[in-house]
């Protein structure tokens, strides 16, 4: 129940997302408010006549309609608010969507109407709140071009609006003072004070509708001055209208390029179409692809592909160079490629599947190849699954190693997922990062299989540590050691190369079950990213985490892992995250 709650709220959010583009029912939804809000405008234009009783009264079940309608609809809108952006989560965060610009006209032009009911008003009060209804017609720029154009053009030329305003009005009001000194003694009964000189020039802009400031010049000198103002009446309305012009200009142009954008975008997804595995027999989405290779590949410029990585969402540029260990680096050139990660999250992706068994990856936005390597192992032994993939890369701010969850973006809610995957009973997380790569040398062995301990601690059970169970610990270690022996001729090594004993491993931050155990293996960069068996090392890896730890064979090919298609489209597992929390609490 509560999670058909949730989807239905998750519908609700897209089909009131004011976006006309979107899925058909979604649409239907759009056009029927669209509807209602010309209904209701046309409602009050038609009560404004004198018409037959008979018509009134269909105008006023009209307006009933709508007005329930309409209090439904912004009652959901609210409701649903914390989906559509997170910075209205919350009773909070909903208070401060009512007072956005649309929130707020949704509000006054529904609610109040319902005080008639509950408070007898005055009848200028009454004539007020029907009037309110009118501010509804301005619903309508959700969803029309112009509007928004024309709000992005004042939002980016706003400045300079500010600007030229502040000059019109230090010169008119320096000009009034010349023209109370000018006018003081011609005039004394009228021009008393500079109140009636800076009254008398700023009522010349707007022409003076209330015949307040009929008080000519008299004398050589204000008139000189009446004819200034009068040009900066002029340049009062040209200037801003020159501005605003110019502003749309750049919108429309912005709002074009925008969209070009986009669809460069799309042509990228497309460049990342899967391929087949062979030594899995997987269709699956490549590694990476080199910038001169999609250059070429899609007919794109640099800047251009530039551009469609940033919008993306979902990709971002890497140095391939960075996987190379240090006694070589010196002789490999950098080499710039585009990576494709999946995210159903904002700090990455997280897929409970329900496993006893966390596949935990926080440092794939950094680290080429990992994300690939990670997604597919967890994805071939059915294990959960949890990501970084976004954030700054300079500085660096790590999900591995830190003094406190809220110091970096994302991590709290990264952290409050993992926690959530490692609730249930028996369960084992295995983190994955890369070795003999960037600062790293070469190592003897292949896989580093760390527990907490110090590097040359060949411990596998003690409090410190972050396994509980260490003779499953002992199994998983035989049993993955013989797998990649006989498959890869791999090998592996417990704690000898590595340190994970600092008080700032993640592991000695967050909150886990008494019972939960942990694991780190780094996995030689060269064998994750390189070499054409990356995922047979990773489906055995997965196998040894099947029979080790579950008992359980590996279980069979999930059938979408088998389909040709472009990106991680089309995964199931890739529905937003849903997590434990009540997306009500602040």
């Amino acid at each position: 129940m509560a999670y058909s709650l949730k989807k239905f709220k998750k519908e609700l959010a897209r089909a009131l997302d004011d976006n006309l583009h979107t899925r058909q029912w979604h649409n239907i939804v759009d056009w029927l408010i669209i509807f209602m809000i010309l209904l209701s405008t046309t409602e009050i234009f038609l009560s404004t006549f004198d018409i037959d009783p008979r018509l009134r009264r269909v105008l006023m079940w009209v307006e009933i309609v709508t007005l329930v309608f309409f209090t439904v609809e912004v009652s959901l809108r609210i409701w649903v608010a914390p989906l559509i952006n997170p910075k209205w989560k919350g009773w909070r965060g909903r208070l401060r969507y009512c007072f956005t610009f649309y929130g707020a006209i949704d509000v006054l032009s529904t609610f109040p109407f319902y005080l008639q009911w509950i408070f007898p008003l005055p009848v200028l009060a009454f004539k007020a709140l029907r009037t309110a209804r009118v501010v509804r017609t301005l619903r309508i720029g959700r969803y029309t071009k112009s509007v928004s154009l024309l709000s992005d053009a004042i939002r980016e030329k706003r400045h300079e609006l500010i600007v030229s305003m502040q000059f019109l009005v230090v010169i008119t009001f320096i000009l009034s003072l010349v023209l109370y000194f000018a006018e003081h003694d011609a005039q004394p009964e009228v021009y008393h004070n500079g109140a009636v000189s800076v009254m008398w020039a700023f009522a010349q802009y707007i022409g003076d509708p209330g015949q307040f400031a009929d008080t000519p010049p008299v004398t050589i000198v204000g008139r000189v001055i009446a004819c200034i103002v009068g040009l900066l009446g002029i340049a009062i309305v040209a200037v801003p209208t020159g501005i605003i012009g110019a502003g749309f200009t750049d919108a429309i142009e912005k709002r074009n390029h925008k969209d070009e954008v986009k669809r460069d975008a799309e042509t990228l997804r497309n460049g990342f179409e899967r391929k087949l595995d062979r030594p899995t027999g997987l269709q699956v989405v490549v590694p990476f692809r080199s910038v001169d290779d999609l250059k070429a590949r899609l007919d794109m410029s640099e800047d251009r592909l530039k551009e469609a990585v940033a919008h993306g969402p979902g990709f971002r540029v890497v140095n391939l160079a960075a996987s190379v260990p240090t006694e070589e680096n010196s002789y490999v050139a950098d080499r710039i490629a585009v990576e494709h990660y999946p995210q159903n999250t904002p700090y990455g992706c997280c897929i409970d599947r329900g496993s006893r068994i966390t596949i935990v990856a926080p440092s794939n936005m950094i680290d080429p190849g990992l994300t690939h390597f990670c997604f597919y192992l967890a994805y071939m032994g059915q294990f959960n699954y949890i990501s970084r993939e976004t954030g700054a890369r300079a500085p660096y701010k790590s999900y591995y190693a830190f003094d406190s969850r809220d110091e970096v973006e994302g991590l709290p809610e990264y952290a409050a997922d993992l926690e959530r995957l490692m609730k249930r009973e028996g369960a084992w997380s295995l983190t994955v990062i890369v070795a003999s790569g960037a600062l790293d040398p070469p190592y003897p062995t292949n896989l580093h299989l760390n527990i907490g301990g110090k590097k040359g601690d060949a411990r596998t059970a003690g409090d410190d540590l972050f396994v509980k169970d260490a003779q499953t610990y002992e199994a998983f270690y035989a049993t993955l050691a013989e797998i990649v022996g006989n498959d890869l001729g791999l090998t592996l090594d417990h704690q000898e190369y590595h340190n994970t004993n600092s008080k700032k491993h993640f592991l000695r931050k967050l909150e886990f079950e008494d019972d939960a155990n942990h694991i780190v293996m780094r996995v030689e960069w060269k064998q994750l990213l390189w070499s054409q068996k990356r995922l047979q090392l990773a489906r055995d890896i997965a196998e040894a985490l099947c029979k080790a730890i579950l008992g359980t064979p590996l279980p069979e090919t999930a059938p979408e892992l088998k389909v040709k298609a472009i990106g991680y489209d089309g995964y199931p597992c890739l529905a937003p995250a849903e997590r434990g929390d009540d997306d009500d609490d602040d």
